[in-house]
């Protein structure tokens, strides 16, 4: 079961705002998902960023992969090391 860190999106037409959930890479996009580790909210200026930092260290850990978006966020926000991964 390969898992992936990626965005779910939520919010109404044209006001995007997502969460960043571990899932099954198979799961559809806003489907079912194992854990719910942030949010992601691009509106704001600057965009708003919440991470629960030791669980996305935990499922990376794990051998979770982040899609490149999440993976921007995580290196702006610290979480990651911008040389790695």
């Amino acid at each position: 079961m390969p898992v992936k860190i990626r965005l779910a999106r939520h919010g109404a037409k044209k006001r995007p705002f997502y969460r960043i959930v571990v899932a099954d890479s198979q799961s559809r996009r806003d489907g079912r998902f194992i854990e719910n580790i942030g949010t992601y909210n691009p509106l704001t200026d600057p965009a708003a960023i919440s991470l629960k930092s030791e669980r996305v260290a935990y499922w990376m850990g794990q051998g979770a992969i982040p899609t490149n978006t999440v993976k921007s966020i995580l290196k702006k926000e610290n979480t990651i090391q911008k040389n790695a991964a």
